[in-house]
């Protein structure tokens, strides 16, 4: 029986769910009238004009519509509504430089200055409403600024994760045919200051047809490359540009941004968003779950490049009026302790961030954080995987002091925000466990005939019944995929292509995923995408990617290889593998492990039994299950062997 740990003593919560029953009543009546209870929760953003019906959404036509002929702006919602309400002076954003000694402080009435300026400059440039941006940067102000700049004037940001490799780039800005790149000279992270950001977006743009502009912010002062009439800085293109820009009007179900996620057949999915039911539903949840306060310094330390910091970096917390720390460095740099002397330098309140970064830290002991004053924090909170025990523990006694409730966030980048997590202040939390669904989200487990589970601590696959209005709404350009997705597994309800059972309190727990997508460190990986990157590496005939256990990244990827003909296994291959895993997709797909084979266990129809591979990546392999309709049985023993 896994210990429950109650919401510490002397903790109070300021978003009114003071008890369990009283969230517990709350959760019932919601579910009674949903309608109702969105409408109510709508009401916390400004809208132009209100909508006409709350939800017209139809599961089985994979039709997805929240807040019909709505008018709102997301920009206008994450900054001019806060000016005019006299927080205008307040600090927005804290921005932590990669360098120790460098800090910058933007209000919102800067922040609106540098928003409309950039904005009236992209209008300039013939971006209009609708148009698609990519924006390919690192964890600095601009990148904040070009994403509300977008919001402003109704273009559709694609924001590509500063570490994908140009291939990855080129992959992303062709398919939702972006006309306009923003990017930095280089970028800056741990001891590295020479990221090549501009080099990359070069090696690619002439093989984007759509790209018609390159905006580049000097972020180091190096010397890059430059196309003349192409490119530009940052500062010489808004030069001369008003700062003053009205926010677009934008319907409800307009969109606000795409983001590329991986899907199991390879090619990443465009997930969609739009803006009311999105922009509803993050101010929301940023609120209750990290029961966030006007006075709180809140600080996530995802990066823009994942659904994470859109949600919980850019749109929740800046249309709640917040103050945040955004930083551009890494964890362990100068030394392990970078978080916490950060935390004390920021009297940080509410910490958000990944169960990868704390086994890192929680590795080198607790030298570090004994190092600094944490006393400032109130809530910490856990995204991109389950939370295993011993650093839940870790966390709670050692970060939080036993004071700080933990919210263990479970959501992914098609949901837009966090649908099952613990409420602090009166959700008990048990380590690993996303505890409850949020009020108004009805998750199900379906078995493989796709009955519903009502058996406790029974594993099946979780879906949801009903919609929410963070909910994407297709893959870019694609809708038959998202039906085929989402929709075609158990008809009539969402298919979050996770597995889950539920224990005999009711608690949600995450198994992980049931496809063939990796979860490491928090960032989605297709195995489809790792496999085909690996092949095309000199030498190689073939490969196939599981997952394993990994002590730091939470899953790991261990890539059995088979090698042509000839050819014999060498570090210089392994090199070369892992050298073109980095460059076709990015370094945080590069496997952990590769061992050589001489072939792989296969059916007679050419289908890879993963489920075997697995077992032997983990050393599990007293029982490997049935391998009657292997083609070749003696594989195994040669895979068992090396």
């Amino acid at each position: 029986m896994i210990k429950k740990y109650n919401v510490p003593g002397d903790f109070s919560s300021l978003t009114g769910y003071d008890s369990l029953e009283e969230y517990l009543k709350l959760k019932i009546d919601v579910h009674k009238d949903s309608d109702a209870y969105w409408a109510k929760v709508a009401e916390r953003i400004d809208w132009f004009e209100k909508w006409t019906d709350v939800n017209k959404t139809n599961y089985h036509d994979a039709h997805i519509e929240w807040f019909t002929n709505g008018k709102l702006n997301a920009s206008y919602n994450c900054i001019d509504r806060h000016i005019k309400n006299g927080l205008g002076e307040k600090t927005a954003l804290i921005w932590q430089s990669n360098d120790v000694n460098v800090s910058k402080n933007v209000t919102y009435n800067e922040l609106l200055v540098h928003v409309s300026q950039f904005a009236n400059a992209l209008k300039r440039s013939n971006i209009q409403k609708g148009d698609r941006v990519c924006i390919y940067m690192q964890m600095i102000p601009e990148a904040i600024v070009a994403m509300l700049a977008c919001a402003r004037i109704g273009a559709v940001h694609s924001v590509v994760f500063g570490a994908f490799s140009s291939d990855a780039l080129k992959n992303r800005i062709n398919d939702s045919e972006c006309k306009l790149l923003i990017t930095q000279d280089n970028g800056v992270r741990g001891t590295k200051h020479d990221i090549p950001m501009k080099e990359n977006a070069n090696n690619i743009a002439d093989e984007c047809p759509s790209l018609e502009k390159i905006v580049v912010v000097d972020r180091c002062g190096n010397d890059v490359a430059m196309q003349e009439g192409r490119d530009i800085y940052w500062h010489d293109f808004i030069k001369g540009c008003d700062t003053v820009c009205e926010p677009e009007v934008m319907d409800a179900e307009d969109p606000l941004f795409i983001l590329y996620t991986s899907g199991s057949t390879g090619t990443p999915k465009g997930v969609l968003h739009t803006t009311g039911g999105y922009m509803v539903y993050t101010s929301h949840t940023h609120e209750i779950v990290f029961d966030h306060h006007k006075d709180h310094i809140y600080w996530c330390t995802a990066d823009i490049g994942w659904i994470t910091g859109h949600s919980y970096i850019v749109y929740g917390p800046l249309s709640n009026g917040v103050t945040q720390v955004i930083f551009e460095g890494v964890p362990n740099y100068p030394d392990f302790g970078r978080f916490w002397q950060i935390v004390e330098q920021h009297k940080v309140n509410i910490f958000y961030t990944a169960p990868t970064a704390l086994r890192a830290l929680m590795k080198e002991g607790d030298d570090f954080p004994n190092q600094y004053d944490l006393s400032s924090l109130r809530v910490l909170g856990t995204v991109g995987e389950p939370i295993k025990s011993p650093e839940w523990h870790w966390y709670f006694q050692t970060i939080g002091k036993e004071k700080c409730p933990i919210v263990d966030t479970w959501w992914q980048t098609e949901t837009g925000g966090v649908l099952m997590s613990p409420i602090p202040g009166c959700v008990p939390t048990k380590p690993g466990s996303a505890t409850l669904p949020l009020p108004g989200i009805e998750p199900a487990l379906l078995d493989e005939n796709g009955n519903k589970i009502t058996e406790p601590n029974t594993t099946g696959f979780l879906v949801m019944t009903q919609s929410w209005p963070g909910q994407m709404r297709t893959v870019y350009g694609d809708h038959q995929r998202f039906k085929d997705t989402y929709f075609s597994q158990a008809p009539g309800n969402y298919f979050t292509g996770d597995g889950a059972f539920i224990d005999e309190d009711g608690y949600y727990w995450i198994t992980g995923r049931v496809d063939d997508v990796l979860n490491v460190s928090g960032h989605r990986i297709g195995t489809a995408e790792v496999e085909g990157a690996i092949g095309a590496a000199t030498g190689v005939a073939e490969a196939a990617v599981i997952g394993y256990t990994h002590d730091i990244k939470g899953e790991g990827i261990y890539a059995f290889v088979t090698l042509m003909t000839g050819v014999e296994p060498s570090d210089d291959i392994k090199t070369d593998i892992l050298a073109t895993v980095t460059k076709i997709i990015g370094p945080h797909a590069k496997p952990s492990v590769i061992q050589f084979c001489d072939g792989l266990p296969k059916t007679r129809s050419g289908k890879i039994m993963r489920r075997i591979l697995k077992k032997i990546a983990q050393n599990e392999t007293d029982d490997l299950g049935d391998i009657s309709t292997l083609a070749d049985p003696s594989v195994i023993d040669s895979l068992i062997n090396k």
